[in-house]
């Protein structure tokens, strides 16, 4: 049995520390990723993929450890993959929002990791589907996406999960800016967070107007507004619930499946275009692509000529 082999199947028996180092090996780019990728493809397509977005400070982390709590004591076993922003000194994940999830560091059946988005935009980071695809392929029931605040970059969050929430708290701005920057089109469910706050109301009422402006088919499904205070557990069943029914129609309407092979399509794409991009920098021509940037730099050439003499080259 090889090393890659060796890892999948302790991953597989719930062992953290396989399952850890599987995901370095997708973070950082390993030689043995492709074969972590084959052995773990026939057991992938099981588990549920939910994401929370929203802007800093609405309470994404706090959702996420009540919702991990929640599905916890259905005795689903739950992942959760927090994409933190890149640290400029380190490289790595900025950490300080895990603390909020701490009370399932010790859950056998909870599995946390941060990842940084080293630079990638949409508040993902590029290693995410490889890492959703091995936490799938190890077990777990749930997995949850929780991403970077970053404004109109943050609809990607959509093509990686089956039922994307969007969060908004009362005081964290205009709802009706945030359906501007995209977040109405991705929604599956509005959730209204701290809900005990002045100004709630008129959040969930912002919100119902948008969605009663949307245009929406006779089979589409309209994003329900859930109204939570996490902090204290409040509106959790709710949120859970209304989820239940989001994957019930996902499935009864073909949804899911029409997502996932989106998803496909959109990780081989940018797979292909990194493998070219790879190539291009190892080809002996870099000193061409050089002379190319200075051309296209001081107004000698454009870059679609440029683009094409490269590609010819």
């Amino acid at each position: 049995m090889g090393d890659a082999e060796a890892l999948l199947a302790a991953a597989r028996r719930g062992q953290p520390r396989a399952l850890a180092r599987l995901i370095s090996l997708v973070e950082n780019g390993s030689p043995q990723l492709r074969e972590v990728m084959r052995l773990v493809e026939p057991h992938t397509g099981r588990a549920r993929v939910i994401g929370l977005t929203g802007a800093p400070g609405v309470g994404k982390s706090t959702i996420t450890g009540a919702l991990v709590r929640a599905y916890r004591s259905e005795v689903l076993q739950v992942g959760v993959l927090a994409v933190d922003p890149t640290s400029p000194f380190t490289g790595g994940a900025l950490l300080g929002d895990r603390v909020r999830m701490q009370d399932h560091a010790t859950d056998d059946g909870v599995f946390i990791r941060s990842m940084a988005t080293r630079g990638h935009l949409g508040g993902l980071s590029s290693a995410v589907p490889q890492a959703l695809r091995i936490l799938d392929a190890a077990g777990f029931d749930v997995i949850m996406i929780e991403t970077v605040g970053v404004g109109q970059a943050e609809v990607e969050i959509a093509s990686l999960a089956d039922s994307t929430l969007v969060i908004v708290a009362p005081g964290m701005g205009d709802s009706v800016q945030a359906a501007k920057a995209g977040i109405l089109e991705i929604a599956d469910i509005f959730v209204v967070n701290k809900g005990d706050r002045p100004g709630a109301q008129e959040a969930i009422r912002d919100l119902r107007t948008m969605v009663a402006m949307a245009s929406y088919g006779d089979d589409a499904w309209k994003p329900p507004i859930v109204e939570t205070t996490a902090a204290a557990g409040r509106g959790i069943d709710d949120l859970v619930g209304r989820l239940n029914a989001h994957a019930a129609w996902l499935d009864a309407s073909g949804e899911r499946a029409r997502r996932r092979v989106a998803r496909a399509r959109d990780e081989i794409s940018a797979l292909a275009v990194a493998e070219l991009r790879q190539r291009l920098g190892a080809l002996p021509g870099q000193a061409h692509l050089e002379k190319l940037a200075e051309q296209v730099a001081s107004g000698q050439l454009d870059p679609y000529t440029a683009a094409d003499q490269l590609v010819e080259g």
